[in-house]
């Protein structure tokens, strides 16, 4: 299969990148960052609002996957705390349900026993919209005032939180069938795009170390083996963002089974790259990767933490074999 993106995606994922440039999101975690947890920059949701990038999903814009995809990875290289995938997820998933007024900062949990999958910035949002199965029927609610349950996690660069389910007692809609495992495949696939973003961010941070370190006179980066780290991270990024393209794809083509295997094969490809890229990354910038001042941790951070939600790898893996 044949397959690039276009020059609008291309232009979009330039320009969100500018913008994210101009309001650096790593100034405002560390500006907080041994006093408090991060909070959703409200120039980003009022860029995101303005430029229609949290309706990208809906009828009226007509974006797809591939879109947001480029913009997920952007957020992603970024450490940007707007989850503007899974925004714009949700926001998909309410105008499907006919559900309007929810708040353009709707996120999204699946029901599990008592508590909800994790959610991204929950205690920032308007709503938490909450997609259930009972038996063959899919329910959807929208919690306007969630009792939520903080998680601490790795990510200094996101807040996370489970939704209490017990108390939901909220209006319900039914949903139509499949309308669940398409929403779990798009947020496994975004995940791993944002996993993505932060392990080329490190790859770039990586190789501008790599050039500008010295021992016995020379850069490091004239080594061999710190040449196969960097080549090895290089494979790993392109090879990550063909395979999340192509599950990016399926969510826009494909429906059933069929999707939902592509969408694992990409984000288990992809999350286990970006676990290794981080890896790499520690080792070739030796100590100084290892310190708070540094940068290098709170990407790596953020891609173990991608890497452990909406689908771990053997989540994913078992998956495929299942299926």
């Amino acid at each position: 299969m044949n397959f690039g993106l276009t020059v609008e995606q291309d232009q979009l994922a330039a320009a969100e990148r500018a913008w994210l440039v101009r309001h650096n999101p790593l100034t405002r975690v560390r500006a907080v960052l041994d006093t408090a947890p991060i909070t959703i920059d409200s120039a980003a949701v009022t860029h995101a609002a303005e430029s229609g990038l949290l309706d990208l999903l809906t009828p009226e814009m007509g974006g797809t996957h591939v879109d947001l995809g480029v913009l997920t990875e952007a957020h992603g290289y970024a450490a940007s705390s707007l989850p503007v995938a899974d925004l714009a997820v949700t926001a998909w998933l309410l105008n499907a349900a006919g559900i309007n007024g929810a708040g353009p900062l709707t996120g999204l949990t699946f029901a599990h026993e008592q508590a909800g999958t994790p959610v991204p910035m929950a205690a920032d949002l308007d709503a938490i919209a909450v997609v259930r199965q009972d038996g063959a029927k899919e329910y959807l609610s929208v919690l306007t005032t969630p009792t939520l349950i903080t998680m601490s996690t790795l990510d200094l660069t996101r807040s996370w939180a489970r939704v209490d389910l017990d108390t939901i007692g909220a209006e319900t809609t039914e949903l139509p069938a499949g309308t669940l495992a398409a929403a779990r495949d798009a947020l496994a696939v975004h995940r791993a795009f944002d996993a993505l973003g932060a392990a080329s961010r490190l790859l770039d941070m990586t190789v501008e170390y790599a050039g500008q370190r010295e021992q016995f006179g020379v850069p490091i980066g004239s080594f061999q083996a710190v040449k196969h780290h960097c080549a090895d991270m290089a494979v790993a990024v392109e090879a990550s963002r063909a395979a999340l393209w192509a599950g990016a794809l399926a969510l826009d083509t494909v429906i059933g089974a069929d999707r939902s295997r592509a969408a694992s094969a990409a984000a288990a490809y992809a999350k286990s790259a970006a676990a290794r890229v981080a890896g790499d990354a520690l080792q070739v910038h030796g100590g100084i990767g290892f310190t708070w001042e540094h940068d290098l941790h709170l990407l790596l951070r953020r891609i173990k933490v991608d890497e452990a939600f909406n689908g771990t790898v053997a989540d994913h893996r078992a998956a495929l074999v299942s299926g």
